[in-house]
């Protein structure tokens, strides 16, 4: 999963491996798709963080990633 940040019409994407600096301000690029980070759900053992994609993205529905899949995409 990368972080994207937008200056001056310039791409940055950042990988973020660590599931604590997850933020809803932030945008995030995941298999190509533009979301925002919305929380988490699920117990401790089992955390599902859950994005929403941006408008005008090809993907519509909400979505979650557990931990494992967090880490790869």
């Amino acid at each position: 999963m990368t972080h994207f940040t937008a200056n001056k019409m310039e791409l940055n994407l950042i990988k973020v491996y660590d599931s604590t600096l997850l933020s809803s301000s932030k945008v995030y690029q995941i298999n190509g798709t533009l979301s925002r980070y919305l929380g988490d759900e699920g117990s401790i053992q089992h955390p599902q963080y859950v994005f929403l994609p941006l408008p005008n993205q090809r993907k519509k529905a909400s979505f979650r990633l557990n931990r494992n899949k967090l880490m790869t995409k």
